[in-house]
């Protein structure tokens, strides 16, 4: 696929409020970024540190029987933080240049090019192609500042990491008081 390509209308899938459609996130959720010159290095350590604590907390509270759901939940954050590592690691290097739907190269990314990869080892980006708008429209003239102006509601695009991490992060939220019930 190319970037910014969706299987809704470029593949005629049938339903417009699920799609996939292919990004190449440069930074971490929602495409946000550190604005300096190494900031996917800064990005890969933070990442990477996360990961070690995470690491050692499960096996911690695992020693101390903590409830079950408390561990697979934290086993989601891990993994997922840990997709989203290794395909920044690794994605550049692998990978050529994705082309863009709105630019002039149309070529499609190639495994393994002959000329190397796009980035260097930790500087890939992290592909993203899960995307739900489930209602589209426009604000009415009459609102301030927004009149007119198109929305999406639920415009992210996310990839199975974020949806790990995510969903593990609600449970956690939910079922607070009987994860932590003896604290």
């Amino acid at each position: 696929m190319l970037i910014g390509e969706s299987s809704y209308e470029h593949w005629g899938w049938p339903m417009e409020w699920m799609q996939l459609r292919f990004i190449e996130n440069r930074g971490m959720a929602f495409g946000m970024t550190i604005p300096v010159e190494q900031g996917k290095i800064i990005l890969s350590i933070f990442r990477t540190i996360a990961i070690t604590v995470i690491a050692w907390y499960i096996y911690k509270i695992n020693k101390n029987k903590a409830p079950l759901g408390y561990i697979i939940c934290l086993s989601m954050i891990f993994a997922g933080a840990l997709g989203n590592l290794l395909d920044s690691a690794f994605y550049g290097i692998i990978f050529n240049e994705s082309g863009n739907i709105y630019s002039a190269n149309q070529e499609v990314a190639s495994l393994f090019p002959e000329a190397g990869g796009y980035g260097s080892f930790l500087h890939g980006n992290v592909v993203d192609m899960f995307y739900f708008p489930i209602v589209s429209g426009s604000y009415p003239e009459w609102f301030p500042f927004i009149g007119g102006d198109r929305f999406t509601f639920f415009s992210p695009i996310f990839n199975v990491a974020d949806a790990s991490i995510t969903t593990a992060v609600i449970i956690i939220l939910i079922f607070q008081k009987r994860f932590f019930k003896n604290n």
